[in-house]
């Protein structure tokens, strides 16, 4: 049965890892679902992680390729262990008239922000997960939303549990 894995990879900040590690599902013919990659507090590491929809054997296979490649420090799948993950989200709705106190209000119950104020646009910072950013865009409606951007899904193991060398 395929579900969704969320995979942390420790890696060499160089040029092409990326490109190596983004290589290696391409080759397989595994698809990335999110992807959001970034230097940690080393500046020589990078920190990735990902989301793929595949099986429990496909992800272990993913996961000792990922680990055979030179530039990898570090692999280990977060769904397989209490984690917490976050998503940022910057979202445009149309916002006139009456609407704007009812986007507002929204808005103020998710906790999200809003970042940007025209004349008939909000554009609003929500973070949390996955499902509660679906449930934002479905309570503002559809029909109002003007433009969305995602972050991708970032994680980190809840506990003692780290991820470094």
């Amino acid at each position: 049965m395929k579900q969704q894995h969320l995979i942390s990879v420790l890696m060499e900040n160089e040029s092409g890892s990326l490109s190596r590690v983004v290589g290696l599902f391409s080759q397989r013919g595994y698809n990335i679902e999110t992807l959001n990659v970034a230097p940690t507090d080393d500046p020589t590491i990078s920190r990735l992680n990902l989301t793929t929809v595949t099986s429990p054997d496909n992800i272990e296979q993913i996961t000792k390729q990922l680990n055979k490649l030179v530039e990898v420090i570090k692999v280990i799948n977060l769904s397989d262990i209490q984690h917490v993950e976050r998503e940022l989200m910057l979202i445009k709705v149309r916002a006139s008239g009456s609407m704007r106190e009812e986007i507002k209000r929204s808005a103020d119950i998710f906790r999200a922000q809003v970042v940007d104020v025209s004349a008939n646009l909000y554009s609003i910072q929500i973070t949390g997960d996955t499902a509660k950013l679906d449930a934002f865009i479905d309570i503002i409606g559809k029909d109002k939303v003007l433009e969305v951007v995602r972050s991708g899904i970032i994680g980190i193991a809840r506990g003692e549990k780290v991820l470094n060398l």
